[in-house]
């Protein structure tokens, strides 16, 4: 079987015919299937970094009308070839594909593009900020180098290394994309990128401005991160890999967005169970089994008091979790690492309540529950927050109050954290008490409902301290905060007006938003007064 083409300098190029090979596999059935795939190798990898490098400053140099086409042109172009693209990601990664990937993933994907469009054409990423008495001005800037996107394996749309938030912002940045496909959905990858490129020729930019690698050894990717010529790497995917990744980046003063780990601890009052136990016990389940659990917001624990209404919200979870069928997980190694994750927090005390074995055919796993006391758990507070990554959660009983808040002493950096109080108003002041404590240990703090969905909004952060993250100042969703990451703060002091990027001229014909003198406005400045 042929193997398939790389895109590396503007071009889809033939891989080497004694290259290593991957296919995908449908993890509903463990079998292998569509073509193979190449392995890259130092020649890959080196004319990819290259070639990228090579189109940086004029990419950078486009202009923003350019750039925002190339990626309203792109969403329509995903949007156009939906069936197709929807048909390979469900082959590979066993998602559902209408109430998944048809109506939620890949709209949330074009929509993300024509966001950054958006921000492009208002140039509200780069922030103008104008100083006239000192003659100080500055915005955010492109690299002027290449930005390396990891592709995850649970979102083979919306943060694929080829069309997600990452591969957006970087563009919206105008920095060229060394895009890492992940092997689990290496089809979906390269139509994806087959439709940016096209767009990106349709939109007069530099064909180099995207490559596409699938697979890697482990030793070149370390080798390509830690590369001066990068100009920043976006990752999302397992703890150890990011760490690594991170540590031969920050050798090189490389800046890494690494989204981790996090279990997104939910805490669930007295008042709120009492009120609504039932619900809620079917709230969870949902939360914690949507996409087998794949998500890097899933429930994972949740602080759950003692007593009547607590333990009628425990049967309850643990009957719906028992008659769940066992969820599609996306590879074997998926699979064997939750069944590590389940073992290891079972080995630090906690009791299995529901599911805990994996099934078959292909890659599944049984809807699990575990259980812990508090005070077991403020034992060993770092090993029982492990992320068990798949349909799995565990519940940590408090006797009360005093012990939610110690619970939140112990928790490590989270993308998100729950507070579920009655709706009459009794919950409020322990609300209260416990966001306070928690706030700081999570990037997004919810009400009232349970964590897995993540708003494509200006105003929503998908990040968080570490380790849910790499650093506790950015967002991998919404724009356009998101494009800061692959950005440069460039100031600008006493240079002519002509010398200057258009958003910091005097004149501002495109009525672009800026800060002037501590004040946000769009008009001209008035000219500089004449020298006495």
């Amino acid at each position: 079987m042929d193997v398939q083409p790389l895109l590396i300098a503007g071009e889809w190029r033939a891989a080497p015919a004694s290259c290593k090979r991957l296919r995908a596999v449908d993890p509903a059935t463990g079998e292998a299937i569509g073509p193979d795939f190449p392995v890259s190798g130092e020649a890959d990898v080196e004319a990819a970094l290259a070639s990228a490098s090579a189109a940086a400053d004029e990419l950078a140099a486009a202009p923003p009308s350019r750039i925002a086409g190339f990626l309203d042109g792109y969403a329509q172009a995903i949007d156009d070839d939906a069936a197709a693209l929807v048909a390979l990601a469900h082959a590979e990664t066993a998602l559902p594909a209408d109430t998944r990937l048809a109506k939620v993933e890949l709209p949330r994907t074009s929509r993300q593009l024509r966001l950054a469009a958006q921000a492009v054409r208002d140039y509200a990423w780069t922030q103008p900020v104008i100083d006239t008495a000192a003659d100080l001005r500055s915005h955010y800037a492109p690299l002027h180098k290449p930005v390396l996107v990891f592709g995850p394996n649970n979102f083979p749309f919306a943060f694929n290394a080829a069309a997600g938030s990452d591969f957006a912002s970087a563009i919206a940045a105008r920095n060229p994309v060394i895009a890492k496909a992940h092997p689990s959905h290496p089809a979906t990858s390269q139509r994806l990128a087959e439709l940016a490129h096209r767009a990106l020729l349709q939109a007069g930019l530099p064909a180099a401005s995207m490559q596409l690698l699938y697979q890697f050894d482990r030793r070149l990717g370390l080798e390509l991160a830690g590369d001066a010529r990068l100009g920043a790497i976006g990752f999302t995917g397992s703890r150890s890999g990011g760490l690594a990744l991170k540590a031969a980046a920050d050798q090189a003063g490389i800046p890494m967005y690494a989204e981790l780990s996090s279990v997104n601890p939910v805490f669930l009052l007295p008042g709120a169970l009492a009120e609504r136990g039932a619900a809620l016990a079917q709230e969870f389940f949902a939360s914690c089994t949507m996409g087998s659990g794949q998500f890097c917001t899933n429930p994972g624990l949740v602080v759950v008091p003692e007593g009547d209404a607590g333990d009628a919200f425990v049967n309850a979870a643990i009957a719906l979790f028992n008659a769940a069928p066992p969820g599609v997980l996306f590879s074997r190694g998926v699979r064997d690492q939750l069944e590590q994750a389940v073992t290891a927090l079972r080995d630090w005390g906690a009791v299995c309540l529901a599911g805990g074995t994996s099934a078959g055919p292909g890659f599944r796993f049984r809807a699990t529950l575990l259980q812990v006391g508090a005070r077991a758990f403020l034992k060993h507070p770092l090993e029982l927050q492990r992320e068990a990554f798949g349909p799995a959660s565990l519940l940590v009983r408090a006797r009360d109050l005093d012990d939610m808040l110690a619970v939140t002493a112990g928790l490590e950096g989270n993308l998100t954290g729950t507070l579920y109080g009655a709706t009459d108003g009794g919950d409020d002041e322990a609300m209260a008490r416990l966001a306070q404590r928690l706030r700081p240990r999570v990037g997004r703090l919810i009400a009232n409902r349970m964590p897995t969905g993540v708003a494509v909004s200006a105003a929503m952060n998908h990040g968080g301290p570490y380790p849910s993250t790499g650093h506790p100042g950015f967002t991998a969703v919404g724009m356009p905060a998101a494009i800061r990451r692959f950005a440069a703060l460039h100031c600008y002091d006493n240079v002519a007006d002509h010398l200057l990027p258009p958003e910091l001229r005097d004149r501002n014909p495109g009525g672009v938003a800026r800060q002037v003198d501590g004040q946000w406005r769009s008009d001209d400045l008035p000219p500089p007064s004449p020298a006495p």
